[in-house]
């Protein structure tokens, strides 16, 4: 099918993304702009477009790839495919869209002209796995075998041979679950940098029990993080109830089971009345004051959607697991897919950042004794955190069709699972990566740090007065708390047995220490 020469014409917007300089959309730009003109679906912009200028050069920006005029596909749907798996990678979700639109002809065209091409095969065999449909077409019998997924391009899964195609099955996912994390430089540094070996180097020579007492202490820390960053600040044994879940993480194989037992500890007492994978639909939002009519910020996965979902999600933290995929990469994959589902009625941030903890531990990133307290560095970075949330969720929100029910709920009225199947998880991973980087760099130095002057203010403390051990860690936090100064109003309630002098030499000792 040849393009009209109005999808050709230059441009300098496209959906409100400014163009680095005038040029002409191609590669999977273009692709949207046909679907859009053709049919009725809208999808979610990718983070980087493709433009073609008239200039003899070549340039990356933020939101751009820019090629120059030679590089300008010829004007039909087949070379500006063929460009997307050259220069773009593979968008799951464009693809399928594209797919349907064309219908199996445009395979057949692709793969009667050029059999052999690796672009014919590829372009093939994602229509079958993407439409799960087998097309009239015979077996290959010979060629040699080329990956689904441009490794220069994007992460890349375990291989699985294609027979029928003569292709090596990369991608990092199964149908029911997919997501794609493109190579930046961000991420290239990070996955070279061995951040398990930094710990273990920083944690060299460092008394044995005061490892144990910081990786106790960043378990609860962790925890009290995660109900914080919900806006929650339950009882103490609550949030050491759920410490201790954290703290056995890559125990047990990932399943609707386990995730219901987490659900069942992150929740406490006061149960909900429907507990395990939702019956119903669900959104993050608000509601209008006078109408309360829904106000979604996210609009969570159908309910009829859940149980293809989620055994996506567990069939490739599987898949990933068993493979030498980056484990903070494939973390970020199952948890951040697993939140933006949103297949509880409550629960999900918790069991999201719990999943975190244990991909890093299952794939061996970490070890159970001293885990990167990660919903801490999160808490940190929390409108980052936000961010990364919502550059899934505002480029959907607009996508995803509701009507308000009797309820105050919403009713999701068009398919939408293959919005939370296939999507790019580059900034979720990046963000991830950073939270690492800071738990090694900052946040466990800090707490081994804090622990060793602890212990060398509570020698002090007992050298020169007797008072029970929890009156000590009492007398340093209350210290710690106001800048090594100890209050007339907690002196004269807790510690008026100490004098004068021994508060002022305890200030002094506290001061030189911390």
């Amino acid at each position: 099918m040849v393009i009209s020469n109005r999808f050709s014409r230059k441009v300098t917007t496209f959906h409100g993304r400014v163009l680095p300089e005038e040029g002409i959309l191609v590669g999977y730009a273009l692709l949207l702009q046909i679907l859009e003109d053709h049919t009725d679906r809208r999808l979610p912009l990718p983070d980087v477009l493709a433009v073609v200028t008239d200039k003899q050069q070549r340039y990356n920006t933020e939101e751009w790839q820019v090629f120059a005029n030679r590089y300008m596909p010829t004007k039909d749907e087949i070379a500006h495919l063929i460009f997307t798996l050259k220069y773009e990678g593979i968008d799951l979700l464009i693809l399928k869209e594209f797919f349907l639109y064309t219908g199996e002809s445009l395979v057949k065209d692709m793969m009667e002209n050029e059999p052999t091409s690796q672009y014919s095969r590829r372009v093939w065999f994602l229509y079958e796995w993407l439409l799960d449909k087998q097309l009239d077409i015979p077996d290959l019998k010979t060629g040699t075998y080329v990956e689904i997924v441009n490794p220069k391009l994007q992460y890349t899964g375990p291989i699985e041979n294609s027979t029928r195609h003569r292709i090596k099955n990369n991608l990092p996912g199964t149908r029911e679950f997919c997501p794609m994390i493109r190579k930046t430089e961000k991420l290239d540094i990070y996955t070279t940098t061995k951040f398990p070996e930094l710990m273990e180097k920083g944690l060299k020579g460092r008394d044995r029990d005061l490892i144990r007492r910081t990786a106790a202490f960043l378990l609860l820390k962790d925890s009290k993080a995660s109900f914080a960053i919900e806006g929650e600040y339950p009882p103490n044994m609550r949030a050491r109830n759920w410490g201790k879940a954290i703290g056995q993480a890559g125990k047990k194989e990932l399943s609707i089971s386990e995730i219901e037992r987490l659900q069942d500890i992150v929740i406490g007492v006061k149960k909900l009345k429907y507990m395990g994978l939702r019956s119903g639909e669900g959104f993050i939002g608000e509601h209008d004051r006078e109408t309360f009519l829904p106000m979604p910020d996210h609009i969570s996965a159908r309910a009829k959607d859940l149980q293809s979902l989620m055994n996506g999600v567990i069939n490739t933290n599987m898949l990933l697991q068993k493979s030498d995929y980056d484990p903070v990469l494939a973390a970020a994959s199952i948890a951040f897919g697993f939140v933006f589902i949103h297949p509880l009625s409550d629960g999900n941030g918790r069991i999201h950042r719990y999943l975190m903890h244990h991909i890093l531990v299952r794939m061996g990133y970490t070890k159970r004794d001293m885990i990167f307290p990660v919903s801490a560095a999160i808490l940190n970075r929390i409108g980052e955190y936000q961010d990364v949330l919502e550059a899934y969720s505002s480029p959907r929100i607009d996508l995803i069709e509701w009507k308000p029910t009797t309820d105050h709920n919403v009713e999701i009225t068009n398919e939408t699972i293959d919005l939370y199947r296939y999507f790019d998880a580059t900034l979720q991973a990046e963000f991830l990566y950073e939270c690492v980087e800071e738990t090694i760099e900052k946040i466990i130095p800090e707490e081994l740090d804090f622990l060793e002057k602890y212990d060398r203010m509570t020698n002090y403390i007992n050298s020169i007065v007797t008072l029970p051990d929890t009156k000590v860690d009492l007398l340093i936090k209350f210290l710690n708390q106001n800048q090594g100064k100890l209050s007339k109003n907690k002196r004269e309630k807790e510690f008026e047995e100490l004098t004068d002098e021994e508060i002022k030499s305890i200030e002094e000792s506290y001061n030189l220490i911390f």
